[in-house]
């Protein structure tokens, strides 16, 4: 069960508070950032004393702290979309049809709808600060035989209707390159230094996403410009000038300076969001220092090897992670806490549920890279669940352990490895599950070899993995290989019987919605690494508390557990580097220089590989020849040697 005390003290004295913090610094910067928008709208080159006096007036003016007001009330709302709908772990769309799915859930929709509600009293607080021809919605005019009556300004209306279509893109470009992913920076700075740094890529990625918007709007309101035209003339009763040009029309649409507008107030928009965002980023992910031990028992919650062990949020998981890693580098003091004994007993209860945490942590990751192997059938394409996988032999399991690879097994995605310590909430959105089929006519004989029975403390003791892996063949590992292996000769092509007919072809339809339910290789891999964030940190937090343990462990409480630790980093480097071997794996992403969206996910499996190849190394260099007296198996010690003859 979940302590409600525990939830209450983090949540609200801590994220909030960060969040609060955070909103408040967007709203100390709108007037300065108000007043940019100003000069750029309303500056003349040809009279600028004018002009400056002009908007210095304007900014003291009624109607410019009306704006102001609601302005804040936009700015104070996007914060508490971004701390409703922030995830430390990305929602990787594995398909074309997960991603559609991401795009019309429900909480997608009323954030969409939020987002078009915003855009419209934003471009709102524009028009009436750009003044002139754009200020109101509807004038004065004369019909044909005299008469007044009151007219449609267009100008005002493509203005509104702009806002909610910048402010609907930027909602549904935020579900494609999750933009509500927050990540931790490795390296530590100060807040300002951040934001300052942060500054001219929000200001480069505001203007870009601006322009492309508005380009997109234009096109949009060229052909369907009349509809809400209509709606608004008829509900308002509101009557088009005959004299004026309609703006959904290519001469209405070449307007310059209605384009200029259009373009600064969305940049200005998007500018106020993305420094927003920016700044719960900033604030969220500053690192938290949590005590070791309390000499308080009403405090023992909120030590580091309680949060560690017990049900918490992601965010604080991935923040203790954070410190486990800061302290185990930096901090004596406090890494002489973890090494340290309780009183009266003399155990080391600081040491065992911290290294009991990080040690199940990674073999959840190597459990997963197990599964995923079990469930690559063609081109590292995973495929999904058939009642054929629920098959299993007695002998497939009698020999197999915990970290064996099973049949019935499904893939632990990053939200299921954090099921039980998080609480349940929006923040983490399941992803796809793969299971594996051993029993399809498709699946390669190495899946086969793979699930096959293996000793214990190794999941493919034994085996052999060919290094000629097919891109184009319809087999991760071929036939010929596996004959190669086995020692015997692939079938000649003549032994094999042809088929006697053809089987009947698939509908348009089921084709159309079979190639968009197949997984995107570089996308499951990514998935498969999405919160390898905490998976680093707590290889760090254990490969430095084990190196400090040589010279600062008075107790010998760390070599206890040290051929754990190290035969599980040595089967977990084993899984890694079998997983690279995938074609697709090895392939880095392009990293986009103009977006707002963090990429960091995507390349979080390097991370991992480096930071597990260096922990080990940082294990081995500092023991030395001393690992030869700890009992491990024939496997690990023959891998071990490899690093510390530095092979690896």
């Amino acid at each position: 069960m979940f302590p409600a005390e525990q939830r209450c003290w983090f949540v609200s004295k801590v994220i909030c508070w960060r969040a609060a913090a955070s909103n408040a610094w967007a709203v100390l910067l709108l007037p300065p950032i108000t007043a940019v928008f100003v000069i750029f709208s309303r500056f003349s080159l040809l009279h600028p004393i004018q002009t400056t006096s002009e908007c210095l007036s304007l900014l003291m003016s009624a109607s410019a702290i009306f704006s102001f007001i609601l302005l804040g009330g936009v700015i104070l709302m996007v914060g508490f979309l971004n701390f409703e709908y922030y995830t430390v772990i990305p929602t990787v769309a594995c398909s074309k049809i997960a991603l559609l799915g991401q795009l019309l859930h429900p909480r997608q929709f009323v954030n969409s709808l939020a987002h078009c509600i915003m855009g419209v009293i934003v471009a709102w607080c524009c028009a009436v600060t750009i003044g002139g021809r754009y200020e109101t919605l509807g004038y004065p005019c004369t019909e044909s035989d005299g008469s007044p009556q009151m007219c449609l300004n267009e100008y005002h209306l493509i203005f509104l209707l702009a806002g909610a279509f910048v402010g609907f893109s930027h909602s549904l470009l935020g579900v494609i390159y999750n933009m509500n992913y927050v990540s931790f920076h490795t390296v530590q700075q100060y807040k300002y230094l951040r934001f300052k740094g942060s500054l001219p890529l929000v200001v480069k990625c505001s203007t870009t996403q601006a322009l492309y918007s508005i380009r997109n709007y234009i096109v949009v309101y060229f052909f369907l410009g009349y509809i809400p035209r209509a709606w608004i003339c008829k509900t308002l009763n509101l009557h088009l000038n005959s004299t004026a040009h309609p703006l959904d029309s290519i001469a209405g649409l070449l307007d310059l300076s209605l384009l200029y507008h259009l373009w600064i107030s969305a940049t200005f928009m998007l500018f106020t969001w993305y420094i927003t965002l920016l700044l719960f980023r900033i604030f969220v992910t500053e690192v938290y220092s949590f005590p070791v031990q309390s000499s308080f028992t009403e405090d023992a919650h909120q030590c580091l090897p309680k949060v560690l062990t017990e049900k918490q949020p992601v965010i604080l998981k991935f923040l203790a992670l954070q410190d486990l890693a800061l302290l185990s580098q930096h901090s004596p003091s406090r890494r002489s806490e973890v090494f340290s004994l309780s009183q009266p007993g003399g155990h080391a209860h600081n040491w065992n549920a911290i290294s009991k945490e990080c040690l199940s942590l990674l073999s959840d990751l190597t459990q997963r890279l197990v599964a995923y192997h079990d469930t690559v059938a063609t081109n590292g394409r995973a495929k999904s669940m058939s009642t054929g996988s629920e098959r299993t032999t007695s002998s497939e399991t009698s020999g197999a352990d915990l970290m064996s690879p099973k049949p019935t097994l499904l893939m632990k995605t990053p939200t299921s490895v954090f099921a039980r310590s998080v609480v349940g909430g929006p923040q983490s959105p399941p992803m796809s599950l793969f299971t594996p089929d051993v029993g399809s006519p498709f699946a390669s004989p190495g899946l086969r070899r793979l699930t096959a029975p293996v000793e214990q403390c190794s999941p493919w003791y034994g085996t052999v993995q060919s290094p000629h892996i097919m891109r184009r063949a319809p087999k991760l590992w071929s036939t010929s290989t596996d004959s190669q292996i086995n020692g015997t000769s692939p079938p000649s092509p003549a032994s094999v019987p042809s088929p006697k007919e053809e089987p009947s072809k698939p509908s348009l339809l089921a084709q159309f919605l079979q190639n968009r339910k197949e997984q995107l290789p570089e996308a499951s891999s990514q998935a498969l690494f999405a919160d390898s964030q905490a998976h680093i940190w707590a290889l760090e937090g254990l490969s430095y508390l084990v190196q400090a343990s040589f010279s600062e462990d008075q107790f010998g409480v760390v070599q206890t557990t040290l051929p754990n630790i190290l035969s599980c980093m040595l089967v977990l480097q084993e899984a890694v580097d079998r997983h690279f071997k995938l074609p697709h794996a090895s392939s880095k992403p392009v990293r986009s220089t103009s977006s707002m969206a963090d990429p960091t996910y995507k390349t979080l499996r390097f991370a991992l590989r480096a930071t597990l190849k260096t922990a080990i190394y940082r294990i081995t260099t500092t023991f030395g020849d001393h690992l030869n007296a700890l009992q491990m198996s024939a496997e690990h010690r023959k891998r071990l040697q490899q690093f510390l003859e530095y092979k690896e």
